[in-house]
């Protein structure tokens, strides 16, 4: 196979051939490398790819030729250096945290962010003496107030969920680079397609592969994304010994699903902005939290930072839970699960799933409300997903 400089070529192209390394069987999809070993051609070999004096597969734990080409992949996609995958999101980001942090260090993170993110910072890394401060995803001053000597990094999700408030990511990248801080960035509701945060500053990219990668609901993955010189010093290390291993059969399944990222962000985010301003019509909808409507407050910097809106929508009810749940139990199609980004469209009550863990004043400083209704566009046709909504609203 032709040794090809990917960085050449769009993201489209990226995403259906970068990473795929033909064997001598010369196959044209990539195969699943269902082993958890490699034999070597004698003693000398194994020690010289055991120490990392050569290139070359060890063990399915940190090496394999299927989670190998998925890395590629998406490191090619995000225009980051390496990629590394994990089992989950969530192991995604317990990695660079495992990698990053030790006893003593600090945590600025954005209330907006997955309601499991800020469990594992408060109560897994809160554990081993790592302490994290909670500041609005809009509020520079405060992200800027907040850092203290022990700052290691900036987390954050942008959009968020499930508000969908947007980050400026470049000045928060300058905050963070002057207080000698890594900026991480969850880009998991956007993906490569809509939004490259490398190129405005971030330092660490991670995803929940299960979303928008799959885009069809049928694997758990997570990946981090960044320099050589910070997934060598500190992610690789820990994937080695941890064991967060993402399997090569979701790698593969993932591997699929970049194939068609790029053409199901738009409709995605078509359909998203046209049942946004529907939305927008009906009684008793109060709010809808959409980037793509100019009632949205960070509205024009969505158009400077993203291609496009994405395919989340939020919206507050006049009843509250009540009316939230009514509206949920209502629908006929539309799948009640808290998961997001597949092609089918699903709805959730954030305050009793996604973040229903946090209690009462940790939701409301999020802005996170007992009417508030989630739902992730999927790709079927808009009249029918209007027409469920109806059935409840």
């Amino acid at each position: 196979m032709k040794d090809i400089n990917w960085n050449d070529y769009s993201l489209e192209t990226q995403a259906i051939r970068a990473g795929h390394k033909r064997t001598h069987e010369d196959e044209h999809s990539i195969g699943i490398f269902t082993t958890s070993s490699y034999v070597f051609k004698n003693a000398e070999d194994a020690a010289l790819r055991f120490t990392g004096q050569k290139a070359g597969n060890i063990y399915s734990r940190f090496t394999n030729p299927t989670v190998n080409a998925f890395q590629e992949r998406l490191a090619f996609m995000e225009k980051g250096e390496r990629c590394l995958a994990f089992a989950s999101g969530m192991a995604a980001i317990m990695a660079v945290g495992m990698g990053l942090l030790k006893a003593g260090d600090h945590i600025v993170c954005s209330r907006g962010v997955f309601g499991n993110t800020v469990l594992l910072f408060q109560n897994y890394f809160g554990k081993f003496g790592v302490t994290t401060d909670f500041v609005d995803l809009t509020d520079a001053c405060a992200w800027e107030a907040a850092i203290k000597p022990n700052t290691r990094f900036l987390f954050l999700e942008t959009p968020s969920n499930p508000l969908t408030e947007i980050a400026d990511i470049e000045l928060l990248a300058n905050i963070a680079h002057k207080n000698n801080c890594f900026l991480i960035v969850d880009n998991c509701f956007c993906t490569p397609a809509l939004q490259r945060p490398f190129e405005l500053g971030a330092d660490i990219v991670v995803h929940s592969a299960t979303k928008y990668l799959d885009g069809q609901g049928r694997c758990v993955g997570g990946a981090v994304i960044g320099s050589n010189d910070i997934m060598e010093k500190h992610i690789y290390p820990y994937l080695r010994t941890g064991g967060a291993t993402m399997s090569p059969f979701n790698a593969w399944v993932f591997l699929s699903g970049l194939e068609t990222l790029a053409i199901r962000m738009k409709a995605h985010c078509d359909s998203a902005f046209e049942l946004a301003k529907w939305l927008e019509q009906q009684p008793g909808v109060t709010q809808v939290h959409y980037p793509g409507l100019p009632s949205h407050a960070q509205h024009d910097l969505a158009k400077r930072q993203q291609s496009h809106f994405g395919g989340i929508v939020s919206f507050e009810l006049a009843g509250g839970k009540d009316h939230a749940w009514r509206l949920i139990d209502a629908t006929e199609m539309i799948s009640i699960t808290a998961n997001l980004g597949d092609v089918k469209t699903t709805i959730t009550h954030p305050a009793t799933t996604t973040h229903g863990r946090l209690s009462p004043e940790v939701r409301a400083l999020a802005g996170i409300k007992d009417g508030l209704v989630r739902i992730s566009v999927g790709l079927e046709n808009n009249n029918d997903i209007k027409n469920d909504l109806l059935r409840g609203l």
